[in-house]
């Protein structure tokens, strides 16, 4: 058990992809955020988008906590930053509850049942109960007995059609002794906007503060924040760790002083990464791609994280100042990465979903292609073939890919060996040229030495 008195928490899951776990989780941190409580927000799993629209309803950026990627230590020093700065935490897991890779990896599947049994969080499950009665119990005390080391500790109904659906559903909930905390009727407008990668970027979504008061209002008239807060519990973590700890370095930043891509074609950066590197003592400087901003020319690293270059591949190239910033700093040998959306960025052309080109940063040889859509979605471990903004040689690196384009040539030399979850060899190498490099998955975490 830590020695750190942590703010009591919950996990916020379902037992299958769709339930709404992320409206009632973003409905639950606003609402609890409306009560004057700090809310620290964290997300099961691997998912980059989530986390942004945590952090405009909770006003505090939220963290992923990834049990298959992430060392123990990592997930236990980020649960521990919120000791002091926060009331509460609500932790939205990922898929179902109990779904994650067959292989273990640093600390779990990946499965958001890990998380819980890892940090001792009660889980309040969301069923959507749209065609059942008393089914609705029986899925919920399945998921209650299939694992003793996870605790469910009420229940959440979705998309309750009337008040005669409720009264049929809550007696054989009463009969297994679980506690329902609230309940949402069905058609309310409460979805958000999504698109081929997840749902709509934060910073995209018009008019979001009003659409999460929305939710948070509908979350108020359902819930009964009172019990959910009533069954909330502080993390409780295997080994205990001295108070004055800092944050587990999840990478060595790749400079001192950093350029960091950031805008809409640019956005998918881990949060636990910026401030690892920030607490490691780099400088990070933002700048925009899409506003055909240059890196910052006195920076010794650039890093270009994944997004959604192929929406905007005709502005990239066009963005001279942009292009002519990256190739003075290469020609320094500044080392550049890119992840997925900034490895395209970095190569020669872009296909767009219309099928036509567009010239890229050249810096690579790559050419990548949307206009065939294929999905590449998995964890993903790589072992580093050459030093680059990864680390150093022989590094071991895990993180995820998921996008949709394809490699459709390259003469490049290969940066990582990788394999997936599995340990099956897998054929994304990655490209390095020179100080530059890039990977289609995303660096979660590493093997430390």
């Amino acid at each position: 058990m830590t020695s750190v008195p942590l703010p009591p928490g919950a996990i916020i899951a379902a037992p299958r992809s769709g339930a709404g776990k992320t409206t009632i989780s973003l409905g639950l941190m606003r609402a609890l955020s409306r009560r004057g409580l700090s809310v620290q927000p964290f997300k099961s799993g691997p998912d980059y988008i989530d986390p942004a629209f945590h952090a405009v309803a909770a006003g505090r950026p939220s963290y992923n906590l990834d049990t298959w990627a992430m060392r123990e230590p990592l997930i236990q020093s980020l649960v521990e930053r919120a000791h002091g700065q926060a009331d509460v935490i609500v932790a939205e897991g990922v898929m179902g509850l109990f779904d994650g890779v067959a292989e273990p990896g640093q600390c779990g599947r990946g499965a958001t049942a890990d998380l819980a049994a890892l940090s001792g969080w009660p889980v309040v499950l969301v069923l959507d109960v749209s065609g059942q009665s008393e089914t609705a119990a029986a899925i919920a005390l399945g998921c209650a007995t299939y694992r003793s080391d996870v605790r469910i500790a009420g229940v959440i109904l979705n998309r309750v059609a009337s008040a005669r659906q409720e009264a049929l559903i809550a007696p054989a909930f009463q009969r297994i002794g679980m506690p329902i905390l609230g309940a949402l009727g069905r058609g309310q407008d409460l979805s958000l906007a999504e698109r081929h990668l997840g749902l709509v970027q934060a910073g995209e979504t018009g008019n979001l503060e009003e659409r999460l008061d929305r939710i948070a209002d509908a979350v108020e008239a359902g819930v009964c924040l009172d019990d959910v807060m009533a069954v909330m519990a502080p993390a409780r973590f295997r080994a205990a760790r001295a108070n004055a700890l800092p944050l587990s370095p999840p990478l060595p930043p790749p400079g001192q002083r950093i350029a960091l891509a950031c805008d809409r074609a640019f956005s998918f950066t881990y949060p636990h990464l910026v401030a690892g590197w920030r607490a490691q003592g780099a400088e990070i400087v933002p700048f925009s791609p899409l506003a055909d901003e240059a890196p910052d020319m006195a920076a010794d690293a650039v890093w270009l994280p994944g997004g959604y270059p192929e929406l905007h591949a005709g502005t990239l190239a066009c963005a001279e100042t942009f292009r002519g910033g990256l190739k003075a700093l290469a020609a320094k040998s500044v080392r550049i990465h890119g992840e997925c959306g900034g490895y395209m960025a970095l190569g020669a052309g872009l296909e767009d979903a219309e099928g036509h080109r567009h010239a890229m940063a050249g810096l690579l040889s790559v050419e990548t292609s949307y206009a065939t859509r294929k999905l590449h979605l998995g964890y993903r471990r790589g072992r580093l073939l050459a030093a680059s903004g990864l680390g150093a040689a022989g590094t071991i690196v895990l993180g995820h890919e998921f996008h949709y384009a394809s490699v459709v040539s390259s003469t490049d030399e290969p940066l990582v060996e990788t394999k997936d979850a599995a340990s099956m060899p897998i054929a994304e190498m990655g490209s390095r040229r020179g100080s530059v490099t890039g990977t289609f998955f995303h660096v979660i975490d590493w093997v430390a030495p």
